[in-house]
């Protein structure tokens, strides 16, 4: 889930920084520092939004730079439990789909990407059903939903499942609405 985070937090100001705009040079200093980070608590730091407030900057005799009391607002992603996420498939391996949450990447497992036996097509990089009607390839947009999360600030780990109802590669979910359309047109007939 993106969310908006307002944080209060003292940010160095490098030497090769100072003497321009305090502004400017805070706002680069927080970028440098924050964006892309992994927190635990957070998730990704995306970008740094706004600046609400700077103090006057604090000089420490072991240190060249200036440490500058800032209230920053930034734009953070965090993979949330059981939230339902739509994604570009980035890779295929024998063992299931990454696909690219924006900031992310999650695994869908091979056993968690269609209620069919699943083959892998090392030559193509594609995941077929076995009955021969649904097939995954990179490229293929699809929509997940989160089944676990574990993240720390040196990795991060989204296992997504597409085995539930409305789930899967959006062009089976659009087969699966025709379908029962289909099917509902013809009950209301009899």
């Amino acid at each position: 889930m993106y969310s908006q985070i307002t944080f209060r937090e003292k940010i160095k100001v490098p030497p090769q920084l100072l003497g321009g705009d305090v502004e400017d040079a805070v706002k680069d200093s927080l970028k440098d520092q924050y964006e892309g980070r992994i927190d635990p608590d957070i998730g990704v730091v995306l970008a740094v939004k706004s600046i609400d407030n700077i103090e006057d900057g604090e000089i420490r005799p072991e240190d060249a730079g200036v440490y500058y009391p800032v209230d920053a607002d930034v734009l953070t992603y965090m993979p949330e439990l059981h939230e339902v996420v739509i994604g570009e498939v980035s890779e295929i391996t024998e063992f299931g789909a990454f696909i690219s949450l924006g900031p992310m990447e999650g695994l869908c497992h091979v056993s968690q990407i269609m209620d069919d036996y699943v083959s892998y097509n090392e030559e193509q990089h594609i995941l077929a059903g076995e009955d021969g009607n649904k097939t995954l390839q990179e490229g293929d947009t699809v929509k997940a939903r989160i089944t676990a999360v574990s993240i720390d600030e040196d990795s991060h780990k989204v296992n997504l499942t597409m085995r539930q109802p409305g789930l899967g590669k959006l062009e089976w979910i659009e087969e699966e609405a025709e379908e029962m359309a289909e099917a509902a047109k013809a009950a209301e007939e009899q």
